[in-house]
């Protein structure tokens, strides 16, 4: 059957209509993939943006009227609309993006609460300040924040400061540490009871809206597990490597390996820096030579060595580690103690093992997370 009209006749009616949203005209803008007429039929494929039913029945109806009206009003028409909408970033996505000025971010981890965690960050922050080092800690432990405690700055609120014509957030500074903590925002009986959304977008804040300054370390406190806030920060940030804590006890380790393992996920690839084993022993004080293994002993070496991460090394379980924490006066302050030591020696294994990793590894990416039908995808931006 000879064809009643042309391909170009169809092409110049279409001309007449824009796709909803998109300004131009739908052959103009590359919408209308192909156009096919066969007799007085025509098939008509098109592309459009907007994946809203009402937007592919508009385009549809208006290519049929336009078809029928400019080029035969008896004619049969397909038309076949598929979506190509742009990925679209949810509104408690952030994108992930360095700060500038700050060198290195390492994120301090463990798989359960209560091995020490945030007490070996705050020393390893103190002793990174006191080998001259420009160092930031940010508390991410959004439920349980515990660094205004452990700084003796529970009092104190971050200022303002006017930077390039934007209002930031200066960090609250003690012992040569810059610091921010969802701590400073809440009254002390204050419970924070925040889904998931609402818990990074805090996040967010203190991370971009803060005034860091230049930085060769920002440390971040991670809360105990592997789940929502872990997620968020390795999403805001590329973080340069991990160390992971845990006391040498086979409960601790279990929850150990898995913190090591969310780090070595393939989508999400941060390097281990290493694992460290709190309270690894007792020593009394009026007996410096013995040492007693109350959580076991080597568990954390042990593990290290299984998995084939770096061993950074042991902090001994003593008294004077939790006074120190109370009073806000962190323990590698002391000098020539055996404590001071012991965080000295962690200290200089983890910036051993950065320099190592710098010089062996390309940066680390943030990675992009999505959800889909309910379950989380995590994916490499």
């Amino acid at each position: 059957m000879a064809a009643l009209f042309t391909k170009n006749q169809v092409l110049q009616a279409l001309e007449s209509i824009s796709v909803p949203g998109e300004g131009q005209n739908m052959v103009e803008s590359g919408a209308v993939k192909n156009v096919q007429v066969f007799g007085d039929e025509v098939v008509v494929d098109i592309t459009i943006q907007n994946p809203s039913l009402q937007a592919r029945k508009k385009t549809e109806v208006e290519i049929l009227k336009t078809i029928h009206d400019k080029v035969y009003q008896k004619a049969k028409i397909t038309v076949n609309v598929k979506v190509d909408a742009p990925a679209q970033q949810k509104a408690n996505e952030i994108k992930g993006k360095p700060i500038p000025g700050i060198s290195n971010i390492i994120a301090v981890a463990s798989g359960k609460g209560g091995v020490g965690k945030s007490t070996v960050t705050a020393n390893l922050a103190v002793s990174l300040a006191k080998m001259g080092f420009r160092v930031g800690l940010l508390d991410a432990d959004i439920y349980g924040p515990s660094m205004p405690i452990m700084f003796d700055v529970a009092q104190a609120k971050p200022l303002a400061a006017d930077v390039g014509g934007k209002s930031r957030m200066v960090p609250v500074e003690n012992y040569g540490v810059k610091m921010l903590s969802i701590g400073f925002f809440t009254q002390p009986n204050q419970a924070v009871i925040w889904r998931g959304p609402m818990a990074a977008k805090a996040l967010n804040q203190m991370i971009f809206d803060a005034h860091w300054e230049e930085l060769d370390f920002l440390l971040i406190d991670l809360p105990p597990g592997t789940g929502d806030i872990h997620l968020s920060i390795m999403q805001s940030l590329p973080i340069t490597g991990a160390v992971v804590v845990s006391t040498p006890q086979e409960v601790a380790l279990a929850d150990a390996r898995k913190g090591v393992a969310m780090f070595q996920q393939e989508a999400i690839n941060v390097p281990v820096l290493g694992i460290v084993e709190n309270m690894a022993y007792f020593t009394p004080q009026e007996l410096p030579d013995n040492k007693y293994y109350i959580f076991g002993k080597e568990g954390a070496k042990n593990l290290a060595e299984d998995l084939k991460v770096p061993f950074l090394g042991e902090i001994p379980l003593v008294q004077s580690i939790r006074e120190a924490g109370d009073v806000g006066r962190p323990a590698a302050m002391q000098t020539a103690t055996p404590v001071e030591i012991a965080f000295e020696s962690l200290t200089r294994n983890v910036v051993s093992e950065l320099v190592a990793r710098n010089k062996d590894l390309p940066p680390t990416e943030a990675i992009k997370i999505t959800t889909m039908a309910g379950c989380s995808a995590v994916k490499k931006k």
